[in-house]
């Protein structure tokens, strides 16, 4: 492959060393220990809905060589009216979180984080959103993030979001199940699921809200100091924000480029003996939203409604962004871009209060 080639891109790891240096907020995202089951979770705050954290089998994530359990924790809102309302159906969100992060965290129970899903979601339907039932799963794999992808070191994690978990949610809670009444939306490595899967699995959803989208382009020539860090042993338990750039290209070499044939870790890394494997650089770039793209127009177009944004100063994420925005333009895809003022999380709570929400509640349908 000519490593010349220049795809209208920004590159991962250079996304990744952006929001590295984004301040308290990202290093506190950083440097979250990873969940375990001696860690104590604390109560979810005090809502008008009602919140519960269940456990989903996961028949797709059966196998996985990292070795994470098929059986995901999954958090469910249910809004206010659920509970009174015996027969009432409701449209879905499910909401995919980020790298390193958790669903536990966005329902407060590890403690402050910089979001409160239930405090934006009820602010939203005291606002005047239509009432709906937000589903997040846990997908905080071995190396920290599941990528949303299909890999056998990670497991399946696309039919897991797609089948797996909406298969549930519908036999279990009274949703209103078709696709017209589903909306998926996440956030950086969520952000990122949300487009992929948008793209791939149209049968499901019918409106995407990509916030703060991580990973859209591709790296055509990885960073080789951050390549021997992540070769080294251990580097996924570390939970310093040095590793962070380590841990995700790791992330992404266990979806991207997985390999049973190399253990401990079953996966290919982009340089090998000081030389980049074009092997490993294409498959990565045919993982790459902004590439993907165009193979996806009609499926794109058959959406009712898709929106993406970026801060302004989340400046590798807000150029892919304006990029992925000129192309749905150049297709004639319906779409709503923005870039706003602030970082990458600094306003994430009042952007899915006063955005996300709303857009799902204008364009799903409650019957």
């Amino acid at each position: 492959m000519n490593l010349n080639l220049r795809l209208h891109t920004v590159a991962w790891l250079s996304t990744l060393a952006a929001i590295a240096t984004l301040g308290p907020s990202i290093d506190a995202i950083a440097q979250t220990a990873a969940p375990t089951s001696e860690q104590p979770l604390g109560q979810p705050p005090a809502s008008a809905g009602h919140y519960e954290r269940i456990t989903v089998h996961g028949a797709s994530l059966v196998g996985n060589l990292e070795g994470d359990s098929p059986d995901r924790k999954v958090s469910v809102y249910l809004p206010p009216s659920y509970a009174k309302s015996g027969s009432r159906r409701y449209p879905v969100i499910y909401f995919l979180h980020g790298f390193t992060d958790s669903d536990s965290y966005w329902f407060g129970l590890r403690g402050k984080h910089f979001v409160s899903a239930q405090a934006a979601i009820d602010g939203a339907f005291a606002a005047g959103a239509h009432e709906m039932i937000v589903v997040m799963p846990d997908a905080y794999t071995r190396f920290r993030g599941s990528m949303y992808s299909n890999s056998v070191v990670t497991g399946n994690w696309e039919a897991f979001a797609t089948e797996d978990l909406v298969t549930y949610i519908d036999k279990h809670y009274r949703t209103i199940p078709k696709r017209a009444s589903r909306g998926l939306a996440g956030h950086s490595m969520g952000g990122y699921g949300t487009l992929r899967l948008g793209m791939k699995y149209p049968q499901v959803f019918s409106s995407l809200y990509a916030m703060s989208p991580c990973c859209l382009g591709a790296n055509l020539e990885p960073d080789a100091a951050t390549v021997t860090k992540a070769a080294q042993p251990g580097i996924e338990e570390q939970t310093s924000r040095e590793y962070f750039g380590a841990q995700a290209m790791l992330a992404s070499a266990a979806a991207w480029s997985p390999n049973p044939d190399n253990p401990p870790r079953y996966l290919d890394l982009p340089i090998a003996d000081g030389k980049v494997v074009p092997e490993v650089v294409t498959r990565w770039i045919a993982n790459a939203p902004l590439a993907m793209a165009t193979q996806y127009i009609p499926n794109l177009e058959s959406y009712t409604a898709i929106a993406f944004d970026a801060g302004d100063k989340d400046v590798q994420i807000a150029g892919t962004v304006r990029t992925l925005d000129g192309i749905m333009k150049r297709f004639g895809v319906a779409h709503v871009s923005e870039i706003y003022e602030g970082d990458h999380v600094n306003h994430i709570e009042e952007r899915l209060r006063s955005k996300v929400v709303p857009f799902f509640s204008e364009h799903l349908q409650e019957k």
